[in-house]
């Protein structure tokens, strides 16, 4: 099965093409676009150069295509990518204006351009749909919550991926095999111990992800990838009594207070070095202590939302990070990791700083929570899912 994923943003177009046979998984191309101002003339360029390429006889060779859509509205899950996803992508425009625009366009062009493959959409708000009630509700009038307005979470192909693969290395396969087969089946219920995890998806953008058998309790983000974990530029959480005393003090507009907690706040805002966390850091050793701060509240604010699940888990078997920072940065899993022995959670500093953006597990021998790196592939996530779809 060839399966195309495509990731489309508003000004950029990147695809992978996949081969999936059974368990057998391979990369057949990939390629990208910048400065686009016309999706369908890329998209056309793209399909071109695969198959001129030699990856492809011909387009029709291409038996699906992936969409890792963002945020719909009234709609989640890993569905067809069809009119209906179309409409709550739309409906929910002007809350993720750099991705839903795109992404509806991007389907228009696929099913105008490859009406015989099968389009899916797999939304980041997916792995969340089991979320209680109780941690996915804001407490705002009930118009509000008619209207949308709830928490939904993000990165969801990553933490799904996360609770599968932990699963695994921890040795509980009825528990991975829970997760696969997540959207077709919904949660299960498991023999044996429970598995608790807490997965930190660390990295431009970041959440923290409470998980109990395969499923998510809760996580860090919200209606919007706005909220939770300081991300890099943008905000993070904010008391919203702010934006109308910052609006008024300032003398800014609303639109101008939200292009800053969006494009100059988070990391960069704090630091105002930078909203690389390497270059921060580097500015932090040299003495900066805007630079430091910044540092401190990304691990403060980890290490608050791990803790914040910990109660509904009853307890804790593993700790995962994962995204491009959680895998990349010994010193900042041992700064969320710190001091946390009394709780079972104990890093071994020599497998830890060995781990660069490889799958390992990095607690000490003696530690009650496993603590793993697992390396986030999101392309492959989708393409799975999609296959998982359409078998």
């Amino acid at each position: 099965m060839r399966i195309l994923i495509a990731n489309l943003g508003s000004t950029s177009f990147k695809y992978r093409l996949y081969r999936i046979d059974g368990k057998n998984e391979s990369v057949v191309a990939s390629g990208g676009f910048e400065r686009v101002t016309d999706h369908a003339l890329v998209i056309n360029q793209a399909l071109s150069d695969l198959v001129g390429q030699g990856h492809l006889s011909a387009i029709s060779d291409i038996d699906a295509v992936g969409f890792k859509t963002v945020l719909g509205k009234n709609l989640s899950g890993c569905v067809d990518a069809d009119d209906s996803v179309i409409d709550a992508l739309e409906g929910f425009r002007e809350v993720a204006p750099a991705h839903n625009p795109p992404y509806a366009e991007g389907i228009r062009q696929f099913a105008q351009i490859l009406p015989e493959a099968r389009l899916v959409a797999l939304f980041e708000t997916a792995f969340y749909q089991w979320v209680p009630e109780e941690a996915s509700r804001y407490a705002v009038p009930k118009a509000w919550h008619d209207a949308g307005i709830q928490r939904y979470g993000f990165h969801g192909a990553s933490h799904k991926y996360v609770a599968e693969r932990s699963a695994e290395l921890m040795g509980r396969d009825d528990v991975a095999e829970t997760v696969r087969q997540l959207y077709i089946n919904g949660p299960q219920e498991n023999s044996g111990a429970p598995v608790r995890v807490v997965s930190f998806h660390l990295g431009g953008s970041s959440s923290v992800t409470g998980i109990r058998n395969g499923v998510a309790i809760g996580t860090s983000m919200g209606f919007s990838p706005q909220s939770g974990l300081p991300q890099n530029n943008r905000v993070g959480d904010l008391d919203s009594g702010a934006v109308p005393y910052a609006v008024k003090t300032l003398g800014i507009s609303l639109e101008e207070a939200e292009r800053q907690l969006t494009k100059e706040s988070g990391l960069q805002g704090v630091s105002n070095v930078s909203n690389d966390l390497r270059d921060i850091r580097q500015s932090a050793a040299d003495g900066n202590t805007d630079a430091q701060l910044a540092l401190d509240m990304l691990v403060h604010s980890a290490r608050k939302w791990a803790a914040s699940f910990l109660f509904d888990l009853g307890g804790l078997d593993a700790m995962v990070f994962t995204a491009g920072i959680g895998e990349n940065h010994p010193w900042l899993r041992a700064a969320i990791c710190q001091g946390l022995e009394e709780f079972g959670i104990k890093i071994d500093p020599e497998k830890n700083a060995a781990c660069i953006a490889e799958e390992a597990e990095i607690s000490a021998a003696d530690s009650k929570v496993k603590i793993f790196v697992i390396p986030a592939n999101e392309e492959l996530v989708l393409a799975r899912e999609v296959q998982r779809k359409i078998a």
